[in-house]
């Protein structure tokens, strides 16, 4: 049985996603929303691995014919991003087939609904703190993405006065003038492009949480000195 599907799990906001993927084509998605019966920030690891094999119970697509994991790499929400990560690492392994990463920033612009018209988009998380992860994404014909630099943390000032200067800057994100989350079908019109960029270790990769985690900090601190693993 020939490998040839790609199955992306994305968690960098509380409201995850799955998309089983078929060359460029999303042929079964899920979105752990509030709208499927519970609060998004309860049970992501539960739902999530439901929310995959529903997608592959829908295409009737078995384990043996996954050829890859694509997990959205962050930054986000550091328990989120964390579920999905392990996730993704665990499916990797049991598949024993090749993990592949994308920027989660990228992914709210890729995987936005309905498509966005061809431009550069100023993608936006919530960092906490009063601050926001952010970088520049520019979509182009077939709804591929590209981010040419690393995320950058911004303050709500600072996002103010970026917007202000550069009006036909559009932003997108959770809750901004164009509300969207990052989702995993994302992948899809990108994933020529992720796979060229080469699959990740899976003993050593963890996702790019942005910043410390909040008990992190707390600790640091308390105690005054960093923590270290």
């Amino acid at each position: 049985m020939t490998r040839s599907y790609t199955l992306a799990i994305e968690g960098a906001t509380y409201e995850g996603s799955v998309a089983l993927i078929r060359d460029s084509e999303v042929v079964a998605e899920r979105t752990l929303s509030a709208e499927d019966g519970g609060s998004p920030r309860a049970g992501r690891g539960e739902r999530l691995m439901p929310a995959v094999a529903e997608c592959l119970k829908e295409a009737g697509v078995g384990r043996a014919e996954i050829a890859r994991i694509v997990c959205g790499s962050g930054p986000g929400s550091f328990t989120s991003l964390r579920v999905a990560g392990s996730i993704a690492k665990g499916l990797a392994t049991g598949y024993g087939v090749e993990l592949f990463t994308v920027s989660s920033l990228l992914l709210t612009c890729s995987g936005a609904r309905p498509s966005l018209p061809i431009g550069e988009y100023l993608s936006v998380l919530d960092a906490m703190r009063g601050e926001f992860f952010a970088a520049r994404i520019t979509i182009r014909p077939g709804s591929e993405a590209t981010q040419a630099e690393p995320a950058t943390i911004l303050s709500a000032e600072q996002l103010r006065e970026l917007t202000a200067r550069e009006p036909a800057l559009r932003t997108i994100g959770p809750g901004r003038e164009l509300d969207a989350h990052s989702h995993a079908r994302g992948v899809a019109p990108n994933l020529a492009s992720i796979i060229e960029a080469g699959p990740v270790d899976l003993a050593s990769w963890e996702p790019d949480y942005g910043r410390l985690a909040e008990a992190q900090v707390r600790w640091e601190a308390t105690h005054g000195r960093p923590l270290t693993t």
